[in-house]
């Protein structure tokens, strides 16, 4: 596995302090010495299931 980078939808994606907390608490399950992967925003944030879902009827 070689993501470009993690995207966060759903409601989880409205919690800002995640984007700034959660590479702390990934290094120890990170098996290489440099991580340079950024986790992003999903474009349309919480609304983005929805629109998937919408999409697809």
């Amino acid at each position: 596995m070689d993501p470009d980078c993690f995207v966060l939808g759903g409601g989880m994606s409205n919690v800002d302090e995640l984007y700034d907390d959660l590479l702390p608490l990934m290094q120890p399950y990170i098996m290489s010495d440099v991580y340079e992967v950024p986790i992003r925003k999903a474009k349309h944030g919480d609304s983005s299931g929805v629109r998937g879902a919408a999409w697809l009827w």
